[in-house]
């Protein structure tokens, strides 16, 4: 993984077409590395997983290409590069395992990360979610601290708890979210290492718990008419 790392921390400081065309060779080498290393994965993966079984490494994977139509930042290319695996395909609104590796100071999200979860929910799902913590908050408490080394993220949380649900509840903190998931930051030590496959299997492993219980809603919300 060393390879991706070192050529997206050069892309990171020259992000512009010119570079990139005259180095495409080098993304493309980059590309393949990253793009094995994830059908590896999946296939790690999916031996405790059966939701992740028969994905492909593209249903999973994301374009070098920005989308700059709405954006200030004008830089036509991804300083990182990422995998969702989640049922049906990264863009099918489920949880999922979500590998990310990103230049050095990119500020993209800070780091290299492993996460677990769901971002942007749709409304009918992020109101599942919201009404199974209510309902059974001590099991997402389980499912939270069995994941040894991830975190909770809580940094896009409202003010207050959302209208329909109990603000002196002793779970009122997770009603707030508008994102569920787990995040556990690694350093290049981590993806460098000859285990890194091993070790990132047994790091989502811990987060599987947590998924499931995630997918149980969506699944929940998606046949209510």
């Amino acid at each position: 993984m060393e390879r991706v790392v070192n050529y997206l921390n050069n892309l990171s400081k020259n992000n512009h077409k010119a570079w990139f065309d005259t180095h495409k060779k080098e993304f493309l080498e980059a590309q393949t590395v990253f793009n094995d290393f994830v059908d590896r994965l999946l296939k790690g993966m999916s031996e405790f997983d059966p939701q992740v079984k028969n994905l492909t490494v593209k249903d999973c994977t994301y374009r070098i290409y920005r989308d700059v139509r709405f954006s200030n930042d004008k830089t036509p290319y991804k300083s990182h590069m990422g995998a969702f695996l989640s049922p049906h395909g990264k863009n099918s609104g489920y949880s999922g395992y979500y590998f990310h590796i990103e230049a050095s100071g990119a500020n993209y999200i800070g780091g290299h990360i492993l996460s677990t979860g769901i971002y942007r929910p749709a409304p009918k799902v992020l109101k599942s979610i919201r009404e199974e913590i209510m309902l059974n908050g001590e099991k997402f408490l389980e499912a939270v601290s069995v994941a040894k080394g991830f975190n909770l993220d809580s940094g896009d949380a409202l003010k207050r708890v959302p209208s329909g649900f109990p603000a002196d509840s002793q779970f009122a903190e997770f009603f707030k979210l508008r994102n569920y998931f787990l995040v556990k930051y690694v350093d290049n030590n981590f993806l460098f290492s000859n285990n890194l496959l091993e070790n990132t299997i047994l790091e989502y492993k811990k987060t599987l718990l947590f998924n499931n219980l995630l997918n149980t809603c969506v699944d929940y919300s998606n046949n209510i008419e």
